[in-house]
């Protein structure tokens, strides 16, 4: 049996090249993780699309069983799970992050 909050999350993060699943908004985002994370992408200079968790319950708890990741933000490229606001600012510092973009073929703005 399918299940459609997990059905619908899959569509989510296979909509966009890049996606953050995050609280409140790139422009308001409504938790300093989130913001973070918004920032990281926003110096990198990636396009990204987002995901509201505090508009939609189903999707704020399924993103958790999604990734098996027990907090947000969650960052996705390509359709897969890079990590939270702590591994995006670690792959940050390092360069790693930067260098995943490039590897993937991910558009700038």
């Amino acid at each position: 049996m399918t299940d459609p909050t997990h059905d619908r999350i899959a569509g989510i993060v296979n909509g966009a090249d890049v996606m953050l699943f995050m609280k409140g908004t790139p422009l308001f985002p409504q938790c300093g993780f989130s913001s973070r994370a918004v920032a990281i992408l926003q110096h990198l200079g990636v396009e990204f699309d987002s995901t509201d968790v505090l508009q939609d319950q189903e999707v704020r708890q399924g993103i958790k069983a999604f990734s098996d990741w027990p907090t947000i933000p969650q960052l996705y490229v390509k359709g897969e799970f890079v990590g939270g606001s702590d591994i995006m600012m670690e792959m940050y510092e390092s360069g790693e992050l930067a260098q995943l973009m490039a590897d993937q073929g991910v558009t700038h703005t």
